[in-house]
């Protein structure tokens, strides 16, 4: 998936008539106050990073200015910032509007229904996964009708709007409902909708582009999301890797599998880390590649968990080896091994041959696992 910065989602809003703020870009604190001074946006305004994380107001990351001077000062301290692991590039300054009231509006997928699913709710300005679900409306919407005129009115009723926010609301659905489906988008969200007036204003734009769309969107080629530098690096190898918080590696083969360890690892206490879905390759080459990549990432332990139906369990093991003979002597970590199935055997004496233990139950594996990264802490 492809997350958007606000700016470049309030870039799209635009595109399909989203009512927004005045705003504009800046990469420094004097281009911030050139902006102000030059009229592009009028005082006061709001300061505000361009960061893929939530809850900036909390964390400092959105400031107000009355003047040009206080927006360079705002500007200047925001850029500073490391906010949630991300370092703040850029800030979008933007007029300060009267808010009458704060709404909440996305369309996004439900999976389980295979359809849209439109969400609104009164308690906007907070993250919607602190709102109590009674106070949410979802509604499922068919793609042949689209987002049809009971479904907008409805909303409208759910959001408590009547009058003309009510017929603004109609409006703004409509376009958001385009941008979702001609952007190829997973999720169009407004969180703040503003109330201002007789009318609403997006005072901000969450916008993810499905990955598999991405040949009918160049214009979203060059943009990076919220990917690790080694995920970027996968990104471009075609390999399924995924850094989390935790210390313990996990090499897999298959999303349901990958997903399953990691559950494991976390039932016995574990703290998984990156992952690797190997998927269906047993490339030796692509292996120890990904083995490689995953040794960039300096974890605790290591736990490889391969199911040998298509894929063989000798060559990933032979991958493997190969690839912890190319890992500095400094730079190792233990690595605990469950290999069943296609060539089995094999695999297994190929890893003893290397030092390595496979032991075949899932749950004493995970264990060793866990107890492996704990000793290595």
């Amino acid at each position: 998936m492809v997350k958007l910065a606000e700016w470049r989602g309030k870039e799209v809003f635009r595109k399909y008539g989203v009512p927004l703020p005045r705003g504009h870009v800046a990469r420094t604190p004097s281009e911030a106050e050139a902006v102000v001074r030059s009229g592009s946006v009028p005082l006061p305004c709001v300061v505000k990073a361009q960061v893929l994380a939530g809850g900036r107001g909390k964390g400092g990351a959105v400031r107000f200015a009355n003047t040009a001077e206080e927006a360079r000062a705002a500007a200047e301290a925001i850029l500073a910032l490391e906010f949630k692991g991300e370092r703040v590039k850029e800030v979008l300054l933007e007029e300060k509007l009267p808010i009458g009231k704060e709404l909440y509006v996305a369309i996004t997928l439900d999976r389980a229904r295979r359809l849209p699913v439109l969400i609104t709710s009164a308690q906007g300005g907070v993250e919607i996964e602190s709102v109590d679900d009674a106070a949410i409306e979802r509604q499922p919407v068919h793609p042949f009708p689209g987002l049809t005129a009971y479904e907008r009115r409805r909303a409208a009723r759910s959001l408590g709007l009547s009058g003309g926010p009510a017929k603004a609301l109609d409006g703004l659905l409509l376009a958001l409902w385009k941008a979702f489906q001609q952007e190829d988008t997973e999720l169009v969200e407004v969180n703040p909708l503003a109330v201002v007036g007789d009318g609403l204003v997006a005072l901000d734009a969450k916008v993810i582009i499905e990955d598999d769309a991405a040949f009918r969107h160049p214009e979203y080629a060059e943009i990076r999301d919220d990917r690790t530098p080694l995920e970027e690096i996968a990104r471009e190898k075609e390999i399924a890797f995924v850094q989390l918080d935790g210390n313990i590696g996990v090499i897999a083969n298959g999303a349901g599998l990958t997903m399953a360890t990691l559950d494991v690892l976390k039932e016995f206490g574990g703290n998984p880390g990156v992952f690797l879905d190997l998927g269906g390759t047993d490339d030796p080459k692509k292996v120890t590649e990904a083995f490689l990549l995953m040794a960039q990432a300096k974890p605790a332990a290591v736990f490889l968990n391969i199911f040998g139906g298509v894929t063989r369990c000798d060559t990933v093991a032979r991958g493997l080896v190969e690839a912890m003979r190319q890992v500095p002597e400094s730079e190792r970590f233990p690595l605990v091994a469950r290999i069943r199935g296609n060539n089995e055997a094999e695999g297994i004496e190929i890893l003893r041959s290397a030092g390595v233990t496979s032991v075949p139950d899932l749950k004493s594996s995970a264990q060793a696992a866990v107890a492996a990264a704990r000793g290595s802490a």
